[in-house]
């Protein structure tokens, strides 16, 4: 190949925390396949400073930045490394991937037939033999290729003879088993004392065994795969090849000890044992409670996610997580381990959200279709910002189903932007329907409040739907979002399937919204958050729609959190706004008039939301209910912060069971099943109808 050249030049290797970056010179040789380097150019002649064998290595371009790739040798060995710019790392990640592949395939060629192999692992060592010498043709390289072999042209190779499958599969359940005991063993522990289950080697052990013994299925897999490519063609009539599954479920087992409860309920907190006790949800008054806005108080938790300690102190557990997930795997069931969690649910998230709701507000105020769009489009751009908490990206509780969230917002009417032309018109018809409860006519407030509440109305799959208002600007938003979260390798994606509507009553109209895909990159590094994919905005009535690109950050060059859409007439074709920027600090809104608006997000003010105190929340209001986890993770007691969740998902899942066996269907509090989604019980346009009816009546 043109391509199979020796390069070599100084790059940056990381060696450690302490000793950081520092410049190497490295050589590509191509027909070894290995990748040397040296102090410098100068000592090339001598022995190599350390060497990688490329054979069944993994050449991944980093996405902390443009300049940084690691090369992941079969061995284990890792070389994390930097080039001067973007060209030279790509010239490097594409000689290293077409060296690699060479050396691969040449290796999967060459390999001797399975057949020569022993598959005995008792002859390789015993009980009192701990350290096992490998055989020269068992390297990790050899290993590793196993699934890369290829039949050489017009070469027959020896059939694997099936018994030693058979052999294979009965030693597997026979380490399946020691392995599950082992499990056991370490969870049977006591929660306190000299060793407990959450002992830190323990926990290490547990996840080194379980990765162990999934690493173990998945060759098993590839043996199969290919004893079943060499027969084919052979095998008889009817004859089927049962798979070996993984034994092993992620779901119930990585849960730092949470598949099982602690043998003594008096080691259990009494904030413990209180949510493990709380009744069956059904079982409570599931029937809509009217929040009073008065009751609630400015919030003031400012729980910024910019604390890297707890997950570098957990770094071998991510990786051991991240050794049990493959790409593409639905990680909606995957219980994730507490400390990189951050202190709200996920209801709460959506709520903040909403923490400009002086524009939100101001949408119902445009003086003409098209102005209201626009309006719309700058609110749903700046909402994003806001609902991040820090630039660390943390996960938010996942909400236990029947879980609740009530919070408010008010802000100064004369706070939010009206049309000049219109504003007195507008107020006039608001003043038309008077949805105002007060019997005694005093003063109208000089403030507008909108509300927000939301529940997890599914658990599989799960579900969440939302609401907001303002009574006074007849305006409404209803939404329902189903999270649906993929590993991507050293990322994890997030989709948010559903949709929103958003009701401009004084105006009669609808917008509907959809919401993009989320990102957490750099998991095993600095984790930040992206947001990637196209999200429409649309406007039957007015014929006004908005098209939205959330651009993810591509692989060579390019910016971070970039975002560009546009709104147009679709009767037309016209387009009368352009937008561009990042979602996360300045917008350029640019009109059909020539004219132009910057919006730096970064100096917003945010209104702070209005929550009940604890001791007024009902047990299933998400932050009376996730209090005690919250209070241990401020305190930075992860042990506590992870008991408490167990004890949470425990009951839930306890729940769960209960309902299947007495067939009790769900009943949800505040929403119900409108088709494929979910509609708030009492909606505003329900009750300015209804009001518009009486009123009409009375005339």
């Amino acid at each position: 190949s043109d391509h199979m050249e020796n390069i070599y030049g100084y790059l940056m290797k990381y060696t450690n925390l302490v000793t950081g970056w520092q410049y190497r010179f490295f050589v590509l040789n191509n027909d070894a396949g290995l990748l040397e380097y040296f102090v410098n150019e100068q000592s090339r002649h001598l022995k190599p400073r350390g060497t990688l064998q490329l054979a069944g290595a993994v050449i991944s371009p980093s996405d902390e930045d443009s300049h940084t790739f690691t090369v992941n040798a079969a061995s284990g060995e890792q070389y994390k490394l930097r080039a001067t710019d973007a060209k030279e790392r790509q010239h490097w990640v594409s000689r290293l991937q077409i060296c690699t592949q060479h050396h691969t395939e040449a290796i999967g060629k060459n390999n001797p037939p399975l057949k020569s192999r022993s598959f005995s692992l008792a002859s390789q060592g015993s009980a009192n033999s701990p350290g096992v010498q490998r055989r020269p043709s068992q390297n990790a390289v050899s290993f590793f290729n196993v699934g890369h072999h290829r039949l050489p042209t017009g070469k027959r190779v020896p059939i694997m003879q099936p018994d030693h499958l058979v052999d294979v599969r009965e030693m597997m359940s026979q380490a399946e088993g020691q392995q599950r005991d082992l499990i056991r063993s370490i969870e049977c522990l006591p929660a306190s004392g000299h060793l407990t289950s959450l002992d830190q080697d323990l926990l290490m052990l547990k996840a080194t065994s379980m990765a162990t013994m999934n690493c173990l299925n998945d060759c098993f897999h590839i043996l199969q795969l290919q004893h079943a490519s060499q027969q084919k063609g052979s095998l008889p009539a009817g004859t089927t090849i049962s798979w070996l599954e993984p034994k092993i479920s992620l779901a119930n087992h990585f849960k730092n000890g949470a598949a099982q409860n602690f043998p003594a309920e008096i080691n259990k907190p009494a904030s413990v044992r209180e949510e493990q006790s709380i009744a069956e949800p059904c079982q409570l008054t599931r029937e809509p409670e009217e929040i009073n806005p008065d009751e609630e108080l400015e919030d003031v938790c400012d729980d910024k996610e910019d604390d890297l300690g707890a997950v570098e102190e957990q770094r071998s557990v991510i990786l051991h997580l991240l050794s049990q997930l493959k790409l593409g795997m639905d990680l909606t069931r995957v219980v994730l381990p507490t400390f990189i969690l951050e202190k709200r649910s996920l209801l709460e998230m959506y709520a903040d959200f909403m923490s400009h709701p002086d524009l939100f507000v101001a949408i119902t105020n445009g003086g003409t279709a098209e102005e209201r769009m626009i309006r719309f489009v700058e609110y749903y751009l700046t909402s994003f910002h806001e609902g991040r908490k820090g630039a660390i990206a943390k996960k938010p509780y996942n909400p236990i189903i029947g879980e609740t969230f009530h919070c408010s917002w008010r802000m100064p009417k004369s706070d939010v932007a009206t049309d000049a032309a219109t504003s007195s018109s507008a107020h006039s018809l608001s003043e038309q329907v008077t949805l105002s409860k007060d019997p005694e006519g005093q003063a109208e407030p000089d403030y507008y409040t909108v509300k927000f509440v939301a529940e997890q109305v599914s658990h599989h799959p799960p579900v969440s739907g939302f609401y907001a208002e303002c009574v006074e600007r007849k305006m409404c938003v209803n939404a329902h979002v189903w999270t649906k979260s993929k590993f991507l390798g050293m990322s994890i994606g997030v989709t948010m399937v559903g949709e929103g509507v958003l009701h401009l009553l004084e105006h009669g109209e609808e917008y509907t919204f959809s919401l993009p895909c989320a990102y957490a990159r750099s998991i095993l590094t600095v984790p930040w958050v992206e947001l990637g994919g196209k999200v429409n905005i649309n406007c039957a009535k007015t014929g006004y729609s908005a098209s939205i690109n959330f651009h993810t950050k591509p692989f060579y060059g390019g910016k971070l959190h970039r975002v560009t859409g546009e709104v147009k007439q679709n009767m037309t074709n016209t387009v009368v706004c352009r937008v561009q920027g990042e979602w996360n600090s300045v917008l350029e809104f640019t009109y059909s008039n020539g004219e132009t608006k910057y919006v730096d997000l970064t100096k917003l003010s945010v209104t702070r939301k209005r929550v009940r105190p604890l001791e007024k929340q009902g047990p299933f209001e998400s932050r009376r209910l996730w209090q005690h986890v919250t209070e241990s993770l401020r305190d930075g007691d992860i042990d506590k912060a992870t008991e408490h969740k167990r004890a949470l998902e425990e009951r839930q899942r306890n729940e769960e069971r209960l309902r299947a066996e007495t067939e009790t269907p769900w009943c949800t509090k505040y929403f119900l099943k409108d088709g494929d989604g979910w509609v708030y019980h009492k909606p505003l346009w329900k009750t300015v109808s209804a009001a518009q009816t009486q009123q009409t009546d009375s005339n």
